[in-house]
């Protein structure tokens, strides 16, 4: 990785703190979705969660006079990039966890990297994918398969459609990962760029809520769900992504995608704890061989044991 001026290639204990904290805030979000799902039906919840976390972005965008972008190019960049970041994995993972553990759906939504490598290698020349990175994702893949199960990949399971829906939002997560890197040749500031894509997302979901599922027919949510729905935007969405950027910018992109081994650990727990949701020692053991693929993809837990052989 390139180093620059204020970039610390390890990580000290705020930064640590940092990572586990956006863990959490992410993992939460398969928590939220979980009690969300219950009562309301996925894209109106998307819709939620986008105008809202959209609305804080503009008020904070406002009150610091913060300049927005007057090029129709990059408005359209930032269209796609919220399409492809937010309305549609989204949309895919909230619809998955209508029939799947919020836990699952984290753990399958983590071969979010293994798709980065492939489509990074495909379109960007200055990302090659090494024989590390391939045995990584071939690994990657193969913990996807176990935790769907093979015999479920044959079209013997009930739950296969809702478990390919979380891999599918993983691969729209890669695409946006590798079609955001223009915004920074474009010198578009992350908070900008946030707030295009979500006012993006917003002005897709909402319409498609009301015209698909038609929310008013459903009985007025609880308040537990409305609290969901403000974690989701506010928590998961708007805080997480000021964390991201923070972190992104004192430790560099290959400290901040650990955050990548650490979400489904959190969203298991908080599913667990919160959710009574119980997972098979399949999806666990699944989870365990994606995290093998993960890290042969990251090298750098291999290269310091090589570097301590020698």
């Amino acid at each position: 990785m390139e180093k620059s001026a204020g970039i610390r290639t390890t990580m000290g204990l705020r930064e640590w703190a940092m990572l586990s904290l956006l863990s959490i805030v992410w993992g939460g979000t398969y928590m939220f979705v979980g009690i969300a799902v219950d009562s309301l039906p996925p894209l109106t919840i998307v819709a939620l969660r986008v105008s809202i976390a959209a609305l804080a972005f503009w008020t904070y965008v406002l009150a610091a006079r913060i300049p927005m972008p007057k090029s129709p190019a990059i408005w359209r960049d930032m269209f796609i990039q919220g399409v492809t970041n937010n309305a549609l994995p989204f949309s895919l993972l909230v619809w998955g966890q209508t029939a799947i553990a919020s836990g699952l759906a984290a753990i399958l939504n983590a071969t979010t990297p293994l798709f980065t490598v492939l489509i990074a290698a495909a379109l960007l020349p200055d990302e090659r994918i090494t024989r590390l990175k391939s045995l990584g994702v071939l690994i990657g893949f193969g913990g996807a398969v176990l935790v769907i199960g093979p015999e479920q990949l044959l079209g013997l399971g009930m739950d296969v459609l809702p478990q390919l829906a979380c891999i599918a939002a993983g691969l729209f997560y890669a695409v946006a990962v590798v079609f955001g890197r223009r915004f920074k040749e474009q010198g578009v500031p992350p908070v900008v760029v946030s707030t295009g894509m979500l006012t993006a997302a917003a002005a897709l979901m909402i319409p498609a809520a009301l015209i698909v599922e038609r929310p008013w027919r459903y009985a007025f949510p609880e308040p537990a769900v409305w609290f969901s729905i403000l974690g989701l935007a506010l928590l998961s969405t708007v805080f997480a992504y000021f964390l991201y950027f923070s972190l992104l910018s004192s430790s560099g992109a290959t400290n901040t995608t650990l955050v990548t081994f650490l979400i489904p650990v959190s969203a298991i727990l908080l599913g667990a704890l919160v959710l009574d949701e119980r997972l098979r020692l399949l999806d666990y053991a699944g989870m365990a061989v994606i995290s093998i693929g993960l890290l042969l993809v990251d090298g750098r837990l291999l290269r310091r044991l090589e570097f301590g052989r020698r």
